[in-house]
């Protein structure tokens, strides 16, 4: 039984081993010389390698796919970071492009006051329920010799005037506040009047006093300084007129006037430390006692 056993394992490895060989043989061969047993062996054959070629061919398009799809997310995954890395470059670039532009608005305004305008940064706001900028707080105060009623100004006009001062800081009273007054001037016609802050929460706005019925004003007019006053230098824009009225009585007419500046998006401003007349007997006189605490 044993001998037995042993012939038909050894005969079963045999035909294992030269089955495939005939199997090759037959389909090598040209099918017009086959013989009978190769004809019969393609014949047998043929369903087997058809079953295994599909077979192969679809575990081949699934790794091919499998692949391709993991090729394809891992250029996704690195195209996103970089286009998250050009996005911040981006943001930086135009951060600084606006911060350039600001500096240099700011450099032509000093050089075109003139005297020894002080640079300062904003460093607080306080806000309104409406969102609307009440107070600037600037990084400049009475160890800089800054003065409580120096002027204010930005690149894009007059911003107010130092209230009060601390070591570090000063606190700035805006135009649009309804205890600045400023005396102004109309520059297409030339017609004089005091501009007042509304001191509104919900917009930023100024009233044009004392300016006479006859005087000419329009929609659009340009507003600045007059340098009549005993604070402000001439020649800064305040604002533009957005509303005119004039009574059927009365001596006055009503303009409403908008400010140049946008509190809101205010960064740097100069603080002119010279060039109004108060000024000037303020520092002919020496600093006061105790000028400059809260």
């Amino acid at each position: 039984m044993n001998q037995l056993r042993r012939f038909r394992d050894a005969a079963v490895a045999v035909v294992l081993l030269v089955l495939p060989f005939f199997f090759l043989s037959a389909n090598l061969k040209d099918p017009s010389e086959a013989n009978l047993i190769e004809q019969g062996l393609l014949s047998i054959s043929a369903p087997i390698q058809y079953v295994a070629a599909e077979a192969a061919g679809a575990v081949s398009g699934v790794l091919e796919e499998y692949v391709f799809v993991v090729e394809v997310g891992r250029d996704n995954d690195r195209l996103r970071a970089e286009n998250d890395r050009l996005r911040e470059e981006t943001r930086l670039l135009r951060v600084q492009a606006a911060e350039n532009e600001r500096l240099r608005d700011l450099l032509q305004l000093r050089a075109r006051l003139g005297g020894e305008p002080l640079s300062a940064e904003v460093v607080t706001r306080d806000i309104s329920p409406f969102f609307r900028v009440m107070r600037l707080r600037l990084d400049r105060g009475a160890r800089d010799r800054v003065r409580a009623g120096m002027p204010v100004v930005g690149a894009q006009g007059l911003v107010g005037q130092v209230r009060r001062t601390s070591g570090r800081y000063a606190d700035v009273l805006l135009t649009v506040d309804q205890e600045s007054a400023v005396d102004v001037i109309i520059q297409r016609t030339g017609a004089r009047g005091m501009l007042r802050g509304t001191g509104e929460t919900n917009r930023y706005l100024c009233r044009m006093q004392y300016l006479r019925r006859d005087e000419e004003v329009e929609v659009g007019d340009e507003v600045y300084t007059s340098g009549l006053g005993r604070r402000f230098p001439p020649a800064i824009l305040v604002g533009r007129v957005v509303r005119v009225e004039r009574q059927e009585f009365g001596l006055y007419q009503e303009v409403e006037v908008a400010p140049s500046v946008n509190f809101s998006s205010l960064e740097e401003v100069l603080v002119l430390t010279t060039g109004s007349r108060e000024q000037q007997s303020a520092q002919r006189r020496g600093p006061a006692d105790g000028d400059g605490a809260d």
